[in-house]
């Protein structure tokens, strides 16, 4: 009986850990700025739906929604989601070999190849992607 009454009066030890915890180490801090790009990512997610939405709407809302990216507070956005979006990009490109483990037989494809494939494909679509924006 005195043992059940030992196991109720047990307590959790609770680890406070403050707010700011990811301030005190610069490997902590940069984990959480790549985190926070994905609202960068979701910011032009939006962008993009309005933009499609102004499409299907007609040629007045597609004006309305253009003038609308050209003003100046539209393009410091842009500015800003762009150097956070390519933040992102670099840091999740050097995470895949971490994340993939190719293997050719008993042969692991090395991580800085797994990583220069995906630098690869980004230069391949942002090139492919300049290119039909110069020549249309």
């Amino acid at each position: 009986m005195e043992n059940s009454d030992n196991n109720n009066q047990r307590k959790l030890y609770i680890r406070k850990v403050p707010i700011l915890w990811w301030t005190h180490r610069w490997v902590d801090f940069l984990f959480i700025i790549r985190e926070l790009t994905s609202l960068c990512v979701a910011g032009y997610v939006v962008v993009f739906v309005f933009y499609v939405r102004s499409v299907i709407q007609g040629p007045e809302a597609f004006a309305r929604f253009s003038g609308f990216l050209q003003s100046p507070l539209a393009v410091l956005w842009h500015g800003f989601a762009l150097a956070g979006l390519i933040y992102h990009s670099i840091t999740w490109f050097n995470l895949a070999p971490k994340a993939m483990v190719i293997k050719i037989g008993e042969y692991r494809i090395p991580d800085l190849l797994i990583a220069m494939m995906n630098y690869a494909g980004w230069a391949l679509v942002s090139i492919t992607i300049f290119w039909l924006v110069l020549n249309n």
